[in-house]
């Protein structure tokens, strides 16, 4: 089985405000993006992924995206990640009815394509799966088999509200790669001990978070 993955992408120089107390004000949103291209690269490199569709009105992160080969999804609600999550999932649903559909963070940049298709494989056997975060409040990954809705509730306490909603947690183990999301610095220094991919390393060179 391959999976369609949905990523949102908020405007770059909106994203990553949590990083304040790591990275300046014109060094953030160059992180966002490198973030969002290691984890694009990941996903793309991954077995189990057909393709990923990336929703987001941003024009650069959108053309350096396309460029590792996503499909750009532009963000028409406008109405944040949940909402842009249920516009690209309608999107590719009417396209490829057949596909199952799984939306994952933008901001994976220590993500194994290896790793992912473990958590993908396991999700195969629920209607609707989720993978929370390494801080374990919120989500990483959330799936819905091809008759199923994906319905995301991403945010604060997702965890919860994804389990509440019905989707199943995946209590899988040396899958931290998919967990670690960068939100804060000690996010940062957390997926930097993992390893992350080139284009993060290059961002975060000139930065002190060790």
């Amino acid at each position: 089985m391959q999976w369609t993955l949905v990523i949102p992408l908020k405007a770059l120089t909106r994203a990553k405000s949590r990083l304040s107390d790591t990275a300046a004000d014109g060094l953030r949103p160059g992180l966002a993006l490198a973030f969002a291209q290691d984890t694009v690269a990941a996903a793309l490199a991954c077995a189990a992924v057909r393709d990923v569709a990336v929703v987001t009105d941003d024009v650069l992160a959108g053309r350096e995206l396309a460029a590792l080969g996503a499909r750009i999804v532009p963000d028409e609600p406008a109405g944040g990640l949940n909402a842009a999550l249920a516009h690209g999932a309608s999107l590719v649903r009417s396209q490829s009815p057949e596909s199952p559909l799984a939306a994952l963070n933008a901001d994976l940049p220590a993500l194994r394509p290896l790793e992912l298709a473990r958590v993908l494989d396991a999700a195969t056997e629920f209607p609707r799966a989720f993978l929370a975060d390494a801080a374990g409040t919120g989500t990483t990954l959330l799936t819905a088999s091809a008759d199923r809705e994906l319905l995301p509730t991403f945010g604060l306490d997702s965890r919860a509200r994804h389990r509440a909603s019905g989707a199943v947690e995946l209590p899988l183990d040396a899958v931290d790669s998919v967990r670690q999301d960068v939100d804060t610095g000690d996010d940062l220094r957390a997926a930097l001990a993992l390893g992350v991919g080139p284009r993060t390393a290059a961002a975060v060179a000139a930065l002190n978070v060790a």
